[in-house]
Order: C-alpha cells, then structure tokens, then sequence
C-alpha cells in the first residue's frame, strides 16, 4: 500500500464484497462470514487485558471485593476501587432460548459478582458484566489458550487488538473451551463464547465436529431471537449434520433464492459444500456465477462460502476453490477483481493470464478492483505478469 489513496481503495474492494479478509501470519483466519472484524469481542478483551478478576460490589462507591483470579496479579480478598465503576442495568438477556425479558434479572444484577478487566495503559478497571463465581474455572481455561506474545506479520485493514492474534495451537485450544459453553444460560458466558466462535478460523471450527449436536444446532437457527447469530451456527451444522441436514440446507437455499434473500446465504452455501464435497463446485458455478439473474448479493454469498473452504483446505481441497475463482473470472470479467487479494494472498499464480488479459481488454472499470488485479500482478512471479506492468498498465491506476 503507497500512501492513504490507496489504503482506502483497498479497503473499499473488500466492503465491496460484504467481508473484511483478515490476512494473518500463518494460517490462523478470521471465518470472514461469521466475524466482521469491526467489533472486539469480550474474548479479545480478555485477552488485552494485564488482570481479570470475579468482584462482588462491596458498595456503590466503586469498591469491590476480588472472589477470584482470572488472569494476572491479585490475591483473593483484596479490595478493588475504581471510582464510578458499577454494575450495568439490562433491560434483556440473553438466555439458551434467545433473548428474553429481563426485568427479574435486571433487579438482581447488581447483587451479582462482576468480571473486572485492568488495563495497563489506563490503569482503569472495566466491567464486562454479571459473572457468576461458578465459571472463573472457565475464565481461566480461556485466558491460558492465549500464551503467545506473537503478532500478525500484516492485518489488513488493521481493525483488531495486535493481542488478539492467536496462533494455530492456541485456537485449537481455545475452540475446544468455548463449545463448551455456547447458549449458556448466563449471558456474558455466551456472549464471550460465541464471540470467539465468531471469530474463530473455519478450519480450527471442524475439528469440533465430535462434540457438536446437529439436533441443538437445528434449534438455534431455528430461533428468530437467535438470528445475530444464525450464520456461524449453520456452519456448525454443515459440520455436524448428515445426510438428512443436507437435504434440508438445499432447500433453505432454493428458498432463499426465489425470495432473493441472501441474509445468511453464504453460510447456507458453506454448510452446503462441507456436506456435499467437491461434486457442488460445479453447480455453485453455474448456478451463481454463469446465471446473469443473479443479484450482487448472491454471487458475495457464493465467494464467501468457497473463501471459507479455501481458507479451511479440508474436504474443499484449495486447489478446487481456486479453479471456481477463475471460472468466476472469466464468467463475470467485470467484478475479476473480488478474488484478486485472495488469490495473492494464497499465491495461486495460475489467474497470471486471465488478470493480465483483463486489464489489457479493460473490462474492469471499478478503481478498486483495479487495483487489487494489478496488486496480483504485481506480486506475480511469471514473467507475463511482469510484462503486464509496463508503463501502460501502470498508468492505468
């Protein structure tokens, strides 16, 4: 990136495509249909912070009683003072069933322990939320998942905590610790889970598949109170599920299809293929991307759910993901530059000809997308890339 033009075409192509790709050092990638980017989950919080602590409120004056040690520094007994800190009012939470309301709750909150983060730049303590003694355990399981001092070599667009990068082993572990409480009937406890199921890398997800139960997933994305969440517990159903959900996930996308409703199409589309394997390729092709009624919002689907398996390279080898990118090339030349980073990013070098094809026919107008192809080009080791990158091609940014 050269100078903050450029920084903003960039990030324009990837909203333009309804994602914001987080490229990572190693492998570890946000699942970019489940997690935004642009909000910090209490996870990531965690994470940031130097201390955790489970306090009860000694008074309204912003003291508070430590329970127990989350992560840090501190002693059991030890008397916290942050003043104007209290409990928060809700006026919902969230329960198993959704959410639900919390009059009854909310009078009773302010009785509860609270989750209480130090951060080290502020030296200020903050409250997460009501936080039952019962799950420091938890806590704490989930505090150690992250060890590694390690920061992402490039975060693009740079929209995250540095702390909340974890390596490969650290997610693998920390995903493990969230399925356990997914739904909690508490609600900081599930909010904190699905929060890093969210953002977890759909590949690390898989390997939950031993300890998922298709028939609860079916009832959380069947819940309308549920619907925030609905994309990454289908997901999790394409990996759970059997013969039997695939029959139903194919009709909830002719469904969505003839409504034009491409809400959480992308990971019907993701489901969809984990279940069915390679043999779906051929029709997402035609279907999304040869078939000119398709709107906008449905070929974003379509690239989504195929960027998830190639970002997995699990039962969608890379390989194939990366074929249907250069079908989506030649099928819609105009919109070529959607793929264009990821391909980069994976060094799929075999678009080299189609890209520089492109570009000398112009058949890309949209300055961003232009700019992510000769990108592409650009990092290109085949000497036709090169050629591609004369004075002429260059101008043409």
């Amino acid at each position: 990136m050269e100078g903050p033009m450029v920084a903003k075409t960039s990030i324009r192509l990837l909203l333009s495509i309804g994602s914001v790709i987080l490229a990572f050092a190693g492998s570890a990638q946000a699942c970019a249909i489940c997690f935004s980017g642009l909000v910090v989950t209490p996870g990531q919080k965690l994470d940031a912070a130097d201390q955790a602590v489970v306090a009860t409120p000694v008074d309204g004056q912003g003291r508070f009683r430590v329970m127990e040690i989350v992560k840090g520094n501190g002693t059991v007994g030890d008397l916290l003072v942050e003043p104007g800190l209290s409990a928060p009012v809700a006026e919902a939470v969230m329960s198993v069933d959704g959410l639900t309301a919390g009059n009854a709750e909310a009078a009773k909150l302010n009785e509860k322990p609270l989750l209480l983060l130090h951060d080290t730049v502020s030296e200020k303590w903050t409250s997460l939320g009501a936080m039952p003694v019962d799950f420091a355990g938890w806590l704490r399981q989930l505090a150690q998942t992250k060890q590694s001092v390690a920061t992402p070599k490039r975060i693009w667009p740079q929209l995250t905590l540095t702390s909340s990068y974890l390596t490969d082993a650290e997610w693998r572990a920390r995903i493990v610790v969230v399925a356990q409480q997914l739904e909690s009937p508490e609600p900081l406890v599930a909010e904190i889970a699905y929060g890093e199921l969210s953002r977890a890398p759909y590949g690390v997800t898989r390997l939950l598949k031993p300890q998922l139960d298709a028939a609860k997933l079916v009832t959380w994305t069947s819940n309308p109170t549920l619907a925030p969440r609905r994309s990454a517990y289908t997901l999790l159903l394409g990996i759970a599920g059997g013969p039997g959900t695939a029959v139903a996930l194919e009709q909830q996308i002719d469904t969505a299809m003839k409504t034009r409703n491409a809400t959480n199409l992308s990971a019907l589309l993701a489901a969809d293929l984990e279940l069915r394997g390679t043999s779906r390729i051929d029709w997402l092709e035609t279907t999304f991307f040869s078939d000119r009624q398709r709107t906008l919002p449905e070929i974003q689907a379509a690239l989504l759910a195929l960027s998830v398996h190639g970002g997995a390279d699990g039962i969608i080898p890379r390989r194939r993901v990366i074929e249907a990118y250069r079908y989506f090339i030649k099928a819609r030349k105009p919109m070529a530059g959607f793929v264009a980073m990821e391909l980069a990013d994976w060094e799929a070098w075999d678009a080299t000809a189609d890209y520089v094809a492109i570009i000398r026919s112009k058949a890309v107008l949209d300055p961003a997308e232009r700019f992510a192809i000769l990108s592409y080009l650009k990092r290109s080791p085949l000497t036709t890339a090169q050629a591609a990158l004369g004075p002429s091609a260059d101008q043409q940014q």
